[in-house]
């Protein structure tokens, strides 16, 4: 993807002039002797006024140019006495001069961003042909956008030019050029996803989902399965897992199932969305249980939680999400499972939004879900149940939810997705935490810095960062314009737009100098209303 920051329009403010004549300089005075320096280290083009100015600015700093002009003589009519007799008769030229990228822009899409806008230009002022005095050292740049060569080398010694033109066909057509545009277009409709859910692949994870279908009753797709489950269990430190294709809402119905079976009631705990959820997949399974709720995101202690398990001797399971992904609030899941064994309770954990994002000890819970997506980084579309101790089916569970069913079939009891599988197992190999965990901290601190009131501190998720924007700045209008940016976060869910958040979820494959990016353009678009308020 594009540097987020990166933008292109017609130079109109006096900065951006001034911009524009040190880099005149730097180009057409120390890289390519055409020019005698000076002390002001500023070159202004002896036909400036007469000047449009096509440039590319990151942040507020100019990065790169074209000027345009169509007032005859041309800088070629000067070098090439017979220029007429190259041109078409039908022919309305104008002229590109300075073309100019900075050297740590040059290998990035600037040059044929700015030849883009160029075009776009010429076309509004009905000019078919620019022509150029195209520097020797970048005559194969020249031509892979469609500038055509034409007549000799004119120029001095060191600074020789060949002269060039551009046409609208010639731009379009000429193929390596009009691919990269088509690139160009295609990454900008691929934005910087910051989605709790599908998350960005790595390139290896793509590339094995992509790959030929096999049967789910092959030798090959059955040792797949083994890897990816004896993967999962390291990863967790899990004595079992089991793959069914489905959600983390499927994995979560077949906790419930297995609950059924276990007498005493149970204990859920709620101050999210998902929390409030897991009530839900109990009372559909009209289990037995106790809550323990409170508003979102409010906290919930080690001492309420043993309050209640001590004056409910009953209470043999205690069911609560790891990740409250409506929040990024992190329960303490060492003390709750310290509780729970104090006490003869089994803990069962929902982490759809914490395995692979941090790093967790599944060994002593009873039961643990994720899914292949989110924090995995995989695609969605697996439900990944682990559990402590073997199960055997049981006739009175729903064939599906069954988990005794996959684990005596080794996962693979039903028709299985051979391309999610591989995917996943792909996936497992990019799994790092400390990446994670260090790149929220800095995320937390520019969107602090940036004004941005942030959920919680640093003991709140890595991969959920809340941003609780205030009432006078609409959620859904903050995240269409972010969206419009090339930045979509997490903003649409009925559960945020009610309490007027937006989140920034940093799961799957992240570059970190993207993600800053993305985040000093999201201050910039709050510091923006906030600036809007002011002045009304």
């Amino acid at each position: 993807m594009e540097n987020l920051s990166l933008h292109y329009k017609i130079a109109s403010e006096s900065d951006e002039v001034q911009q524009i004549y040190t880099l005149n300089y730097q180009t057409f005075v120390e890289e390519i002797p055409q020019h005698e320096g000076n002390s002001e280290r500023k070159l202004i083009d002896k036909f400036h006024d007469e000047n449009t100015y096509v440039i590319a600015k990151d942040e507020d700093e100019v990065v790169g140019m074209i000027a345009v002009r169509a007032k005859r003589p041309f800088s070629l009519d000067l070098k090439l006495s017979d220029l007429n007799e190259y041109l078409p008769a039908s022919a309305v030229p104008c002229e590109i001069r300075l073309l100019s990228v900075k050297e740590a822009y040059r290998s990035t899409r600037v040059f044929y961003q700015l030849c883009e806008r160029l075009v776009s230009f010429c076309l509004e002022k009905g000019y078919t042909m620019a022509l150029i005095s195209g520097t020797v050292r970048q005559l194969k740049l020249y031509k892979r956008i469609g500038f055509q060569p034409f007549a000799d080398l004119v120029g001095e010694e060191g600074a020789k030019f060949q002269p060039m033109y551009l046409t609208r066909y010639s731009f379009e057509n000429s193929t390596k050029a009009f691919q990269r545009l088509m690139i160009r277009k295609t990454e900008s409709s691929v934005p910087l996803s910051f989605l709790p859910g599908p998350v960005q692949p790595h390139e290896n994870v793509e590339k094995a989902f992509k790959g030929e279908a096999i049967s789910h009753r092959s030798s090959s797709f059955i040792h797949e399965m083994e890897e990816v489950r004896r993967s999962l269990c390291e990863i967790t430190n899990a004595n079992y897992a089991e793959v069914a294709v489905g959600t983390g809402t499927l994995s979560n119905d077949m906790v419930a199932a297995q609950l059924k079976s276990l007498s005493g009631s149970g204990l859920i705990l709620a101050n999210g969305e998902f929390g409030f959820r897991l009530i839900d997949h109990a009372n559909r399974f009209d289990l037995h249980f106790h809550t323990l709720e409170k508003d979102w995101n409010e906290a919930i202690s080690l001492g309420e939680v043993e309050s209640l398990l001590r004056e409910n001797q009953n209470i043999k399971w205690l069911w609560t999400v790891h990740c409250e992904t409506s929040t990024g609030y992190l329960y303490d899941l060492k003390g709750l499972l310290s509780l729970c064994k104090r006490y003869g309770v089994e803990l069962c954990v929902d982490a759809c939004s914490s395995v692979g994002t941090i790093p967790v000890d599944f060994k002593e819970l009873y039961f643990a879900t994720t899914v292949s997506g989110k924090g995995l980084g995989s695609y969605p579309g697996l439900a990944i149940v682990f559990h402590r101790d073997e199960i055997q089916p049981s006739p009175s569970i729903p064939r599906y939810l069954d988990m005794g069913m996959y684990e005596v079939n080794a996962s693979i009891p039903y028709t299985h997705s051979s391309n999610l599988v591989r995917a996943l197992k792909e996936a497992l190999h990019f799994i790092q935490f400390e990446m994670h965990e260090n790149l929220a901290q800095r995320v937390r601190y520019v969107l602090t810095q940036g004004g941005f009131h942030i959920l919680g501190d640093e003991n709140y998720s890595p991969g959920v960062i809340t941003i609780a924007l205030e009432r006078e700045q609409c959620s859904r209008q903050f995240g269409d314009v972010c969206k419009d940016r090339g930045i979509l976060l997490s903003y649409e869910s009925d559960y945020l737009v009610k309490r007027n958040w937006v989140q920034v979820a940093l799961m799957g494959r992240q570059n970190e100098r993207k993600v800053l990016e993305a985040m000093n353009i999201l201050n910039k678009e709050y510091q923006s209303n906030v600036d809007s308020r002011v002045v009304k």
